[in-house]
């Protein structure tokens, strides 16, 4: 591209200044668009290869503060938050999150994801339980088996997350219990600023909470309880099931999600530690296992 005719003087001399600077923009973002096409599907691979189909990048200066962003592909969002195939995007959107934009309306399909998560929780808990604790256990599902909270995560992560966002839970959570109160499973009262709940912990209960959880936990779980016709080919969960043991059921389910999680954590640790370079992820590492420490020796 050669710049028009223009006459001498200082109009040409101007011209001349605009249409290097120009030329120069043009070929920086030509340059920045070519890494973009290089480097885009590298990440991919590395995300979906090793990883867990997320990639994050913890590195991002935003106001002065540091920021973290996730891409994803909606659809292998929305199949984790329907299967728990990973358990990694949908443990974190059991959580509360603020959707900014939601074209495929992530945050319907994530009712299906709490609802189980809730199951899921009150499987674990007591007869008898408070507010926080069913929150905390609701939160604490997708860190069983996660070898970060070992070394590289707080010590205290899951009940600073339910404090800290406390009536946010609340809010998310109330139409399950509400459901679950309906149905006869819970029976609520209240003490000081938080519910409490009594669940029946009857054989029927235990059914109805294990044959709501996700398809990958039911496929795992089953022939782990001699439950080998729990799903038909189609899909759908047996209604006729017979469930012996409550307690055989709640180890047999935090034994498939611990594996899930242990994986999932895994290859996300690794995927993570490639795809942000070596000095990067070494600095961050070493940020997560000083944090761990301090909330360990305080």
């Amino acid at each position: 591209m050669d710049p028009p005719s223009s006459p001498p003087t200082m109009t040409r001399l101007l011209w001349w200044i605009t249409f290097s600077v120009f030329k120069t923009l043009s070929n920086g973002i030509k340059i920045i668009w070519r890494g973009i096409e290089i480097i885009t599907p590298i990440i991919t691979r590395i995300s979906n290869g090793i990883g867990v189909g997320v990639y994050f990048n913890p590195f991002v200066e935003w106001r002065g503060k540091k920021i973290k962003y996730g891409v994803v592909s909606m659809q292998d969002l929305a199949w984790d938050v329907l299967t728990w195939e990973k358990f990694y995007l949908s443990g974190r959107l059991q959580k509360p999150v603020h959707f900014l934009v939601d074209n495929w309306e992530i945050s319907k399909v994530n009712l299906v994801n709490l609802k189980a998560a809730t199951s899921a929780a009150l499987l674990f808990l007591p007869d008898e339980f408070t507010e926080e604790d069913l929150y905390g256990k609701i939160c604490s599902l997708s860190y069983m088996g996660d070898l970060r909270m070992l070394f590289a995560e707080d010590k205290n992560k899951v009940k600073k997350i339910v404090q800290g966002s406390f009536n946010s839970f609340r809010a998310m959570y109330k139409p399950f219990l509400e459901e679950y109160a309906s149905e006869g499973l819970l029976k609520v009262s209240s003490f000081a600023h938080q519910k409490v709940f009594k669940q029946d912990t009857g054989l029927s209960a235990t059914s109805h909470l294990f044959t709501s959880l996700p398809s990958t936990v039911l496929k795992q779980a089953a022939p782990k309880l001699g439950l080998n016709k729990l799903i038909d080919d189609s899909g759908v969960v047996s209604p006729n099931i017979v469930i012996h043991s409550r307690d055989k059921v709640k180890n047999s389910v935090h034994k498939v999600l611990r594996r899930i999680v242990m994986i999932s954590s895994a290859r996300q640790a690794v995927s993570g530690l490639v795809a942000a370079g070596g000095v990067n992820a070494a600095v961050y590492l070493a940020r997560k296992i000083s944090k761990s420490w301090r909330s360990r020796t305080t």
